[in-house]
């Protein structure tokens, strides 16, 4: 039997093959453009995202607040020169009992007021006689403000009593309870900065976010009105606590 040589043979195997190449390529190249294209809105949405979030302002806030000392010290410096040891320690315990009896009067308890350095030094004058010089300090410690500033107002009775005072002797006032305000003092200088952030915001269109960074700043206590302590001159009880913090918020 002859066969037909218009009957239908089967396709080659390589040109199937074939086929199924190019549908893997074309598949395989539309996944990458897809993959290319959700790359490419994925990357650029991320760099945008990127600069919003890193769009900030930088912006200081200040907090300020009078307060008054709760600590009173005094270091009163006191000599006496003779030619003799003797002589000059009698006169420097003389007056040492004239400072205790002034401040027992004011009405400070006795250990309020102690001694805390005493110096001799000895040397010739210009006739070659020896001079002995003793000097003596005594400190007052006390946490009741008014009466320390009643004995600054009379000192000069000390004076009177022949007590010379030396340079230095004046009082000192402390504030001790920073701590107890740090907190409310932080809160008011951050609210402070968020308001300066805020019309920076406003004037660029664009509206404060969080806190990206903070830092505390220095707290400093000053006398409020300016006075300065010095010979016969006492510093002051009224004192002003400042911070300063520099805040960097986001602005989206």
């Amino acid at each position: 039997m002859s066969e037909d040589p218009n009957e239908d043979t089967p396709a080659p195997a390589t040109a199937f093959w074939h086929r199924h190449d190019t549908k893997l390529l074309l598949g395989s190249a539309t996944i990458l453009a897809v993959g290319l294209i959700v790359g490419g809105y994925l990357l650029g949405d991320g760099l945008t995202r990127a600069r919003a979030a890193d769009r900030s302002v930088t912006v200081r806030g200040l907090a300020e607040r009078d307060v008054t000392a709760d600590l009173a010290t005094w270091t009163i410096s006191y000599s006496s020169t003779a030619q003799n040891l003797a002589e000059a320690q009698a006169d420097v315990d003389r007056d040492t009992t004239q400072i205790k009896d002034f401040f027992k009067e004011l009405g400070f308890p006795q250990d309020a007021l102690e001694p805390t350095a005493v110096n001799v030094s000895s040397y010739n004058n210009n006739n070659g006689i020896p001079q002995f010089t003793v000097r003596q300090r005594m400190s007052l410690r006390s946490h009741d403000i008014k009466r320390a500033q009643d004995a600054v107002r009379r000192q000069f009775d000390l004076v009177r009593r022949g007590v010379v005072l030396e340079e230095g002797s004046g009082m000192a006032y402390t504030f001790t309870k920073l701590n107890a305000i740090k907190p409310e003092m932080v809160a008011e200088a951050t609210k402070d900065a968020r308001a300066s952030a805020e019309q920076f915001a406003k004037d660029s269109g664009t509206s404060v976010g969080g806190i990206k960074s903070a830092t505390q700043g220095y707290f400093s206590i000053e006398a409020r009105d300016g006075e300065q302590g010095g010979w016969g001159i006492s510093d002051s009880p009224f004192k002003k606590v400042r911070v300063v913090t520099t805040v960097d918020f986001y602005l989206r």
